[in-house]
């Protein structure tokens, strides 16, 4: 067994520590070159002193502390922070109901071919309408601007609201075909548009009518009530119609049907190329008499809102609102983000039962919710 002597041991140990002495410094200066190299390329490229000052200043941010970045975080809401409704970017034709909420936006599209009515047509009786133009906008525009006539005249006749409407539906229809004849840019027998009326009287009763596919949707009890089926050649009665008028039902690439190929729906105002098979303007109606406790809103939209939301959803966000004038924009608004193509419309009527119930009955998905929460970012 080799034996090492204690000055051995210690001359062996001073030389490891001078080696590691140097091996240490060399790193320093390693490191202090690169630096050098760094901040010669970065002031290369930055030219100004502000510029370098910035720099610097981000460059001590980001190694700052963990601890004062996190303070920076703020802090955790339980409920989203309601901002004041913006304007929306919307053509409509509104009367002065200060109760009621409107919104109307063009989206993604070129133009905003959807309109909206809000009227008060005599003492007792309010008119609330949305129109889904097709083809362009002017049937839309002509049924936002006329519909109330022809509801004026048709109350002085018949105390029936549904009578009312139906008879209105028609006479605007013919109206507008001898208006598309009457245009001097010619004849445009492609246009038309959905309609969706509803009429209150006495603050009680509400009559809906409609064709088309623009949903009205009661929440009674904070929950949504459908109060008109879509006309699309989905329905059964619906297809079968257009077949006994000698008309086709002709299925797109994604699934969906359309009349000869043509039109997305089966009822409508306007479409007179498609009229002789089997499309009408005649509307279904609904009667409701509505119970102060129990309803809380009424809320008529577009299918660029209908399409991409589910109505309980539509109703749990008006339910979480201030007022219906921010519902409708927020209702529009969440709509778009959450990737509707169309123009988008809803009005938002508020009944006795307004803000009673607010608990959601939705469960909305991850990337609902992540969607959603960009609008308070």
């Amino acid at each position: 067994m080799m034996k090492v002597s204690t000055t051995s041991l210690e001359v062996m140990s001073a030389q490891s520590f001078i080696l590691c002495c140097r091996i240490g410094r060399l790193a320093t200066n390693l490191r202090v070159a690169s630096r050098k190299r760094w901040s010669t390329s970065i002031n290369r490229c930055i030219s100004s002193s502000t510029d370098r000052k910035n720099l610097l200043a981000v460059t001590l941010q980001n190694h700052a502390p963990l601890t004062k970045a996190w303070d920076r975080f703020g802090i955790w809401l339980d409920e989203p922070i309601l901002l004041p409704p913006r304007l929306a970017d919307a053509r409509v034709e509104a009367g002065s109901l200060p109760n009621v909420g409107c919104a109307s936006q063009k989206g993604k599209r070129k133009t905003n071919e959807d309109r909206l009515c809000v009227q008060k047509l005599s003492d007792n009786v309010l008119l609330f309408a949305v129109f889904d133009g097709h083809g362009g906008d002017t049937a839309a525009e002509f049924c936002s601007r006329n519909i109330s006539y022809f509801i004026r005249k048709n109350l002085q006749l018949e105390f029936d609201l549904e009578t009312v409407l139906h008879k209105s539906f028609l006479e605007v229809d013919h109206a507008f075909l001898q208006h598309v004849y009457s245009l001097q840019e010619g004849v445009v027998l492609s246009v038309g548009t959905t309609a969706t009326v509803a009429l209150l009287r006495n603050e009680t009763e509400l009559v809906v009518a409609s064709v088309g596919d623009s949903p009205a949707v009661l929440c009674r009890e904070g929950k949504a009530m459908h109060l008109i089926e879509d006309h699309n050649p989905r329905r059964k009665d619906e297809r079968q119609r257009i077949q006994q008028f000698g008309g086709f039902i002709e299925w797109n690439s994604a699934g969906e049907p359309y009349v000869n190929g043509r039109l997305a729906m089966t009822r409508s105002i306007g479409d007179f190329q498609v009229k002789p098979y089997g499309v009408i303007a005649d509307p279904e109606t609904t009667k409701v008499m509505l119970q102060e406790s129990r309803d809380s809103f009424l809320v008529l939209a577009t299918d660029g809102v209908s399409g991409i939301m589910e109505v309980q959803e539509m109703c749990d966000i008006v339910k979480k609102c201030q007022d219906s004038s921010e519902a409708a924009v927020i209702v529009t608004d969440q709509a778009l983000q959450y990737g509707a193509q169309d123009n988008v419309t809803a009005i938002v009527v508020p009944f006795g039962a307004w803000g009673r119930y607010k608990n959601a009955l939705t469960s909305s998905s991850f990337g609902r919710i992540m969607v959603a929460s960009c609008r308070w970012s």
